[in-house]
């Protein structure tokens, strides 16, 4: 599921996430150590570069990915990025909106969109990474002790 594509709801030229004054809008799965641990990463450079993007997550609501048609786990399975345009981009396009962005990653996103490279790396993220990191969430989920 790695694609881009217009929100339902939101008319074309529209955000879909109004109001954040983002150009990029990113819908992480804050209730994953490893998801989180890296988009706090990307926060600290986004901070320190002044970018300004904005940071949703989806462990508290699925915001903005209702327009789209995201439901609550799907919206948890993978990383989303809502653009300027309001234009939807899941899994490694996702990463490549955020990766251009950012200072340092800029050639993380050249390389990553490579004739070649890009379909691997979709292949990687959706049928070896996204879905062992969901599994795990939902064993740690499952298994965790009440405080």
């Amino acid at each position: 599921m790695t694609t881009t594509t217009p929100a339902r709801d939101t008319p074309p030229g529209v955000a879909a996430d109004p109001g954040s004054g983002a150009d990029l809008t990113v819908f992480y799965n804050g209730a994953c150590p490893v998801c989180r641990t890296e988009i706090n990463h990307y926060r600290r450079i986004d901070a320190r570069a002044g970018l300004g993007l904005g940071w949703h997550d989806v462990s508290a609501g699925r915001g903005a990915l209702s327009a789209h048609g995201i439901n609550a786990r799907a919206a948890t399975r993978r990383l989303y990025a809502i653009d300027e345009t309001g234009h939807l981009h899941a899994g490694v396009d996702a990463f490549v909106q955020v990766w251009r962005r950012l200072p340092r990653y800029r050639w993380l996103a050249w390389l990553v969109t490579r004739p070649g490279i890009r379909p691997a790396a979709g292949l990687v993220y959706e049928s070896v990474l996204a879905p062992a990191l969901d599994r795990w969430n939902r064993w740690r989920h499952r298994h965790q002790t009440p405080s």
